[in-house]
């Protein structure tokens, strides 16, 4: 059934917009009416001819997706009408009509109208790769195979929940550092650059001998304000070849292993890798999929690179009989307590159960050692800050005071 845009005003007299499935434009304009909306232009939408990309696309973070609480919302309210006995098509278009957002109406419509035509939702979910991760496509086509979708998706809401509230947490506790950082970079900036050298001319007409503090900041301004340009330059170039040499392997490679050799922060983040991989992996298992494929499927998650050979090695190792347990632990990347739980699992039959336990345990973790980092941090960079700001007044204030002593 074709999807047609259309612009219009509603029952109160506002502009309103979004998409409409029906057999005919004369038929959408109907129903929309019958809605309550008097459509003012109406298009159908049809397959978008090859055109330049947009910047948007070369840059994959800056894309718009979908919120990950809406997803999980959308997901959970799907397996809400499924549990109901509402048929796929009429519950996916109930979560279009309700949808406020018109990307995600168009969305769902496009969804909708590929599951009418025969298509399996994974499939239908599988063209809309920028809002459904592979993750996400896997675990609905195991539902549909096993005929067990609603549970799934129930799953999938929860695991979606979970990871936006962890990733909440994380940024959570980062967010105050660096926005003090910023602050203070900004606060110094304009201080060396715009008042400094007003002071500086003022002693540089006294001709007075100065001290080693003012002239070290006075030399500092001095090359920020006349050599702004190529420093700058010189700051682009340099982020440039560091966003070049992290495209290459060898260069990603040596930089996952140099922040997994970095104190603190290399344990910290391979506790965040394997909560999303414990946390991932049981709701793959508990979700009918095997664990080869589950294992294929959570490489997504594994942003470290050296990390995720260790999995794609134990996959390989595990495909030729031996225990998951044993084959992560040869690398000797991941922690004794997974290792051990995955052991457990394994001889108990309860993997699934130990995974989520390992999950629990390493999120708690991870925001009880970001809470103690932020606690440290917030002094260290008040005494840093204040430091700064001591040496910047006492390489002024003390030429000025060196000055008074020549008038008396």
């Amino acid at each position: 059934m074709p999807v047609f845009a259309y612009r219009g005003l509603g029952a109160d007299g506002r502009t309103v917009n979004g998409v409409v499935d029906a057999d005919s434009p004369r038929a959408a304009r109907s129903k929309l009416r019958s809605s309550g909306i008097f459509p003012t232009d109406l298009a159908e939408e049809t397959a978008v001819a090859p055109r330049a990309k947009s910047w948007r696309e070369y840059m994959p973070a800056l894309r718009r997706r979908m919120p990950a609480a809406e997803l999980a919302l959308m997901t959970r309210q799907l397996s809400a009408l499924l549990g109901a006995g509402v048929q796929l098509v009429d519950a996916l278009g109930a979560l279009s009509d309700q949808s406020s957002r018109a990307t995600t109406k168009r969305m769902l419509s496009q969804v909708r109208e590929r599951v009418r035509e025969g298509s399996s939702l994974a499939d239908a979910l599988a063209v809309h790769k920028d809002i459904f991760s592979d993750l996400y496509v896997g675990m609905v086509r195991a539902g549909e195979q096993a005929a067990a979708l609603e549970s799934v998706l129930d799953r999938l809401a929860e695991y979606s929940e979970r990871q936006s509230e962890f990733v909440t947490k994380v940024r959570g506790a980062l967010t105050y550092p660096i926005i003090m950082m910023c602050v203070a970079t900004a606060i110094m900036a304009f201080l060396v650059t715009y008042v400094v050298p007003q002071v500086a001319t003022v002693f540089q007409q006294q001709k007075a001998a100065l001290p080693l503090a003012t002239k070290i900041l006075i030399g500092v301004s001095a090359a920020l304000t006349t050599y702004w340009l190529f420093i700058l330059i010189a700051l682009v170039a340099l982020i440039a070849g560091i966003i070049g040499a992290l495209s290459t392997p060898r260069g990603r490679r040596l930089y996952d292993s140099m922040i997994l050799k970095l104190p603190y922060v290399g344990p910290t983040m391979i506790r965040i890798i394997c909560a999303r991989f414990a946390r991932t992996l049981a709701t793959l298992l508990a979700s009918g999929v095997q664990l080869l494929p589950s294992l294929d499927a959570v490489k997504g998650v594994v942003t470290n690179g050296l990390l995720r050979e260790a999995v794609e090695k134990s996959r390989e190792e595990i495909r030729e009989g031996h225990g998951m347990g044993q084959t992560l632990s040869q690398s000797g990347l991941f922690p004794p307590l997974l290792i051990e739980m995955i052991r457990v699992g394994e001889r108990s039959g309860e993997l699934e159960r130990m995974l989520e336990r390992v999950a629990d345990n390493y999120e708690h973790e991870v925001a009880h050692s970001l809470s103690q980092m932020t606690t440290v941090l917030e002094p260290l960079m008040t005494l840093a800050m204040a430091g700064v700001i001591v040496f910047m007044m006492l390489a002024v204030l003390m030429p000025i005071f060196q000055l008074n002593q020549l008038m008396q």
